[in-house]
C-alpha cells in the first residue's frame, strides 16, 4: 500500500438518478459542435475535425449547488450541453461501436469566463483559466443509457430567471455523440469514468449574482444553478 505523503484528493463523482454516484476520471468538452455557435463566436461552421478542451474533474458542480461568481472576470456566460458519460474505455473506437462504451447522460453547463477567454485566443495563448476554473461545470444528475437509451435529438434549452436563454435540438450537433466518441479515442485512451462535454447551442451571454440557470435536455433531465 502507498504512503501517500499528503492526503489524498476526494474522488469527484456525479450522483446517478436512482442512487449511486459516478465517479469521474476526465472532463472532456467538445469546442464550437452547432453551426449557430460557431457563427455566434465568429468561427466558420464548416465540418471542420472536432477540437477538445478539458476541465478537472473537481470543477464540477453537484445539481442545485450555488455556483460562486468566479475572480478575475466580469464576463462570465453560460453554455448549456449535453454530457456524455464512458463506462468502458477504448482506443480507435469505430463509430459503429461508440455507444457501447457510453454509461449515461446529464445535462450540463459549460460556464465560461470569457473575458479571459477572449484575452487568451488573442494573445494566442492556451483558454485553461477561460474554461476550467473552480466550480465551472455545474451538472444534472447522470441518468443510465440502459434506461433513456441514447438521445440524439429532442429540445435542448436554458432559462436565466425563468426567460429562455438557448434553445435547440441535439440533432444540430455538428458532431454526433458517436462520431465524438470515435473521433476523441483517436486522440487519447478513453477510460472509465471519462465524461465528454458535448458543445452548446447559441445565444451563450452573461449572467450576473443572483441569476437562476435552469437548463434541460429532452429525454435526459435538468440541471440548475444560482450564481452568488
Amino acid at each position: 500500500m502507498t504512503d501517500f505523503v499528503i492526503s489524498p484528493p476526494a474522488v469527484s463523482a456525479v450522483p446517478v438518478a436512482g442512487g449511486g454516484a459516478f465517479p469521474v476520471r476526465r472532463v472532456f468538452c467538445v469546442g464550437r459542435n452547432y453551426a449557430e455557435h460557431a457563427r455566434e463566436m465568429g468561427s466558420d461552421p464548416d465540418r471542420e475535425p472536432p477540437f477538445f478542451f478539458m476541465k478537472p474533474a473537481d470543477a464540477l458542480l453537484p445539481n442545485d449547488a450555488d455556483m460562486p461568481y468566479p475572480p478575475r472576470s466580469t464576463q462570465l456566460h453560460h453554455e448549456m450541453e449535453m454530457v456524455v458519460a464512458i463506462g468502458q474505455g477504448g482506443t480507435d473506437i469505430a463509430e459503429a461501436d461508440a455507444l457501447k462504451h457510453v454509461w449515461g447522460y446529464a445535462a450540463g453547463l459549460d460556464m465560461t469566463r470569457r473575458d479571459l477567454q477572449n484575452a487568451a485566443k488573442k494573445e494566442g495563448k492556451p483558454w485553461d483559466m477561460g474554461k476550467g476554473f473552480d466550480w465551472s461545470a455545474p451538472i444534472g444528475l447522470l441518468v443510465p443509457a440502459s434506461r433513456i437509451g441514447h438521445p440524439s435529438a429532442g429540445l435542448i434549452e436554458l432559462k436565466v430567471n425563468g426567460s429562455v436563454r438557448q434553445t435547440s435540438d441535439l440533432s444540430k450537433m455538428i458532431w454526433s455523440v458517436p462520431e465524438t466518441i470515435a473521433y476523441l479515442s483517436g486522440l487519447v485512451a478513453l477510460a472509465p469514468g471519462d465524461l465528454i462535454y458535448t458543445g452548446t447551442p447559441e445565444n451563450v451571454a452573461a449572467v450576473q449574482r443572483g441569476d437562476l440557470l435552469e437548463g434541460s435536455v429532452a429525454g435526459v433531465g435538468s440541471v440548475r444553478t444560482r450564481i452568488v
